[in-house]
């Protein structure tokens, strides 16, 4: 939170207005490679290394205590690792970002929070910015988590020779997501920011009606997309949000940052959607013939679909400023 609050504004400022979303989009196309490289560190490195996951939870509760406990101490021991090279990597970032010169950004105004908050508080392309990082980051966290409850429910009907591993489609995801980024990133320079984040976001709509109605694996191929759509959304309302201002920018900037909080509230309520009928994923069929968990995703459904008007707000209220 403490670095997209000061490096995100920074980097807007770093260069001419016209161009301020293009540049965010592109450092932002650098965070998925690491969310990318942690997810294949985990499945390769610690979820294959763990001596727990040998055992059903029936054999495990039978062991002795001394044997529970070296499987424990082993297992603790793998997960650490990760830890403690990522806490090394981030004293080296620390390091290179102390001995880099950066360019100074000159400030002309300077209002105190009050002013700032109240010259936010009635600019409702911020407001709807916030509601739409809000949405974006739920619809994330929805999509990259329930992914793997979509996957089992596809396991459940096929074959113990046919079994899905879902962690590989999470992966799949994350490189569409990356790779919609740069492709932003790219057309940006030919589209105005808020027309590229409504096509983007009516893609989701599209793509994610397809992984509500569409069954077995067509319908997890157009939610591995979603996250196709997604990518360019956090950097774009981001910037949308922002264009245009002055000092108050630094604190439109955190109320941005902390508008990622709908990656918390938003997944309760799409697991309670799953419990609607018991602990199964197809306890009932709503609608007739939807099991939960496919109806669940009309959550993420609603996001795209309220960042899709938020984009189409900034086409419409921009092309009335012309």
């Amino acid at each position: 939170a403490f670095l997209e609050t000061t490096a995100n504004p920074f980097i807007l400022a770093m260069g001419e207005e016209q161009t301020a979303t293009r540049r965010l989009n592109l450092s932002q196309a650098f965070n998925p490679i690491g969310s990318l490289h942690g997810i294949l560190v985990a499945q390769l490195l610690v979820i294959q290394s763990l001596q727990s996951d040998d055992y059903s939870a029936e054999a495990y509760a039978a062991l002795e205590a001394t044997t529970k406990a070296t499987i424990r101490e082993n297992d603790l021991g793998i997960i650490s690792y990760p830890y403690l090279l990522l806490g090394g990597l981030v004293l080296v970032i620390l390091v290179i970002v102390a001995l880099t010169k950066f360019p100074s950004i000159r400030e002309h105004a300077t209002l105190t929070l009050k002013d700032s908050f109240r010259k936010l508080v009635i600019n409702k392309r911020y407001l709807g910015g916030v509601l739409g990082i809000a949405f974006t980051v739920g619809c994330q966290i929805m999509c990259w988590t329930f992914i793997f409850h979509y996957v089992d429910h596809l396991n459940a009907s096929r074959g113990a020779d046919e079994q899905l591993v879902a962690t590989w489609y999470n992966m799949a995801a994350m490189i569409s997501f990356l790779t919609g980024r740069w492709i932003s990133t790219y057309l940006l320079r030919y589209f105005q920011p808020g027309r590229l984040l409504m096509y983007y976001a009516v893609a989701g709509v599209i793509l994610a009606t397809g992984a509500i109605l569409l069954p077995g694996i067509v319908g997890l191929y157009c939610l591995v997309g979603v996250s196709l759509a997604m990518s360019t959304m956090f950097p774009t309302i981001y910037g949308i949000a922002l264009d245009g201002m002055g000092d108050e920018a630094k604190l439109g900037s955190a109320g941005l940052v902390m508008a990622i909080v709908g990656g918390a509230l938003l997944p309760p309520l799409q697991a309670a959607m799953l419990d609607l009928g018991g602990d199964g994923l197809d306890d009932i069929q709503l609608l007739g013939f939807l099991p939960e968990i496919r109806f669940s995703f009309i959550l993420p459904w609603l996001c795209l679909v309220g960042v899709a008007y938020y984009g189409y707000s900034s086409i419409k209220k921009q092309f009335l400023n012309t």
